[in-house]
């Protein structure tokens, strides 16, 4: 890889985390982000201080949905590579909030790629894709060759968008692409809106949580620094044109394991008491609207391409994140 890296969403969880990557390889980073508040930015910020720090990475805040802001960034900073990371996520809060995916994720994108178009430096555009473009399949596990045309969130819908715009502007202009299908990514420093970490701030303040479809629910839980490897080397070879790859650990496991393991992991890192009754802070309820039962990848062509699989399973995954936690709240 050559020249300057641009990551957008760079204070986000998977940008932090690939950002500081590329920097500890000697890589020039460049990172943009909005720091909106959908989730606190404290938390944004303490993994923003990280990066700025070090002397190969600059910082922007900019919004990728103002056309002039990205115009400005890859005019100033001619970026070789491109990992669009940027986006707003969350499935059940794009049922309530709809305006911000479109304003981020539709228009947003679109602006990334226009500005590759018109840039006479891009070598590889890689982007963010979902695990939720699968919709409701019955197929499993979900392979890139499975349909992806029923989509049952409007972040999923979002997400299938960016792939078909990707995939056109490939074939019209030229631009190499590379879409990543990201199956329910967990870690250290991770996104408060996602399950694992509500789980642990309900717990931690001796709050109920919540089970959706009465336990019934099996993910591919994806641990940072797997999904950070995917990437990286993905990065370094583009495709004659367009291309997509699931990246997930091809290991659906089932929520009420994952929230015991969870549960353990917190009482060993000192975050809750050694005799919490975790029976009592629990409740089974019905599956949330725009939520699928189960995820499970098959990521043999990341295999096959890049010899590489994730292989960190929830109980060291979970283990770190208990012991970041315990460490970020003191």
């Amino acid at each position: 890889m050559q020249g300057n890296i641009l990551v957008t969403g760079a204070a986000g969880f998977i940008g932090a985390a690939l950002s500081q990557r590329l920097i500890n390889e000697g890589f020039n980073v460049t990172g943009i982000d909005n720091m909106n508040d959908y989730y606190y930015v404290a938390l944004k910020e303490y993994r923003l201080k990280k990066l700025v720090a070090c002397k190969n990475f600059s910082f922007m805040k900019c919004d990728i949905s103002n056309a002039d802001d990205i115009r400005t960034v890859f005019e100033s900073f001619s970026p070789s590579i491109v990992v669009n990371l940027a986006a707003q996520a969350g499935v059940r809060y794009s049922i309530t909030n709809p305006d911000a995916y479109i304003t981020s994720n539709v228009i947003g994108f679109y602006n990334i790629l226009e500005a590759c178009r018109h840039s006479n430096n891009l070598q590889h555009l890689v982007f963010a894709s979902s695990s939720s473009v699968y919709g409701g399949n019955k197929k499993i596990p979900f392979s890139v060759e499975d349909k992806t045309d029923k989509p049952v969130s409007l972040y999923a819908a979002t997400k299938k968008s960016n792939e078909l715009f990707a995939y056109t502007y490939s074939h019209l202009y030229g631009i190499k692409a590379t879409g990543l299908r990201f199956f329910t990514v967990y870690g250290p420093a991770g996104r408060p809106d996602m399950a694992y970490f509500k789980f642990a701030d309900t717990l931690r303040a001796g709050g109920r949580i919540q089970i959706f479809n009465y336990g019934d629910m099996r993910r591919d839980f994806t641990y940072i620094d797997d999904i950070v490897e995917g990437v990286f080397r993905v990065m370094q070879r583009a495709p004659e044109n367009f291309k997509v790859y699931n990246i997930g650990g091809g290991r659906p496991e089932n929520l009420l394991e994952f929230v015991d393991v969870l549960q353990k992991e917190l009482v060993r890192a000192g975050v809750l008491a050694n005799d919490y009754d975790f029976e009592a802070h629990r409740e089974l309820v019905p599956m949330q609207a725009g939520d699928v039962p189960l995820t499970f990848a098959d990521s043999s062509e990341l295999e096959r391409d890049f010899d590489f699989t994730p292989k960190i399973d929830i109980h060291e995954g979970l283990r770190k994140f208990a012991e970041w936690y315990a460490e970020y709240y003191g």
